[in-house]
């Protein structure tokens, strides 16, 4: 009897404890039977909203040095920036000091977007600004475009990057070692002519010469 009395205790225990750990939306769950396990959606409140473009107002900078440009231009909140030769010679501005304005994209106003590139077009401090900005050259296609005048860098640049090509002072014998100095004279081929992969020469002259 003691032992029958003992096996029926602990298969009641064994039902309890079955019963405690049965799983959710059973018997034993907070949950009622079929209800989601799933997380929930976080509140609106803590959901992420992009924060808004944030705009200020981009002063008058033409005129200035453009080192003094570029400082003003970040304290008004912009610091994107960028710059380029404004004669068109692909010339680097290595010395920001020794750079003045002579225009800025976008213009001057308010509410423009802080995070707006700024370009400014550039000449060395005793250079005239142009009336516009000279545009660099495109590419040459499969034509020979006419590049006389134009600086002898940015001839390069817009000549394919596996051309031939020759460069002669047309003054004198001097040699043309830094070529955002110098003007094309002549070139060949001529414009027009077609461009088959064939040698190209140009003769060059300091930029304030005057070509022969």
């Amino acid at each position: 009897m003691r032992t029958q009395h003992t096996i029926a205790l602990l298969t009641a225990a064994a039902a309890l404890a079955l019963t405690a750990c049965g799983p959710q939306g059973g018997a034993g769950s907070d949950k009622p039977a079929g209800a989601s396990t799933a997380p929930s959606a976080p509140p609106a409140s803590t959901r992420h909203t992009p924060a808004p473009k944030a705009s200020a107002a981009l002063p008058l900078l033409v005129g200035k040095g453009l080192q003094t440009a570029q400082d003003e231009a970040q304290a008004a909140g912009f610091y994107h920036l960028k710059s380029h030769d404004a004669l068109g010679r692909d010339r680097l501005q290595a010395l920001d000091r020794n750079w003045k304005v002579c225009s800025q994209t976008p213009a001057a106003g308010a509410g423009i977007d802080t995070g707006t590139t700024v370009d400014f077009g550039a000449v060395k401090l005793e250079e005239t600004c142009p009336a516009t900005d000279a545009p660099a050259p495109k590419p040459a296609g499969d034509t020979m475009p006419n590049f006389v005048g134009t600086g002898m860098k940015a001839v390069r640049a817009a000549l394919p990057a596996n051309a031939s090509i020759t460069v002669k002072d047309a003054v004198q014998s001097r040699m043309v070692l830094q070529e955002s100095n110098w003007k094309v004279c002549a070139q060949d081929p001529k414009p027009g002519a077609a461009l088959t992969g064939r040698p190209v020469a140009f003769t060059v002259a300091k930029t304030d010469e005057t070509c022969p």
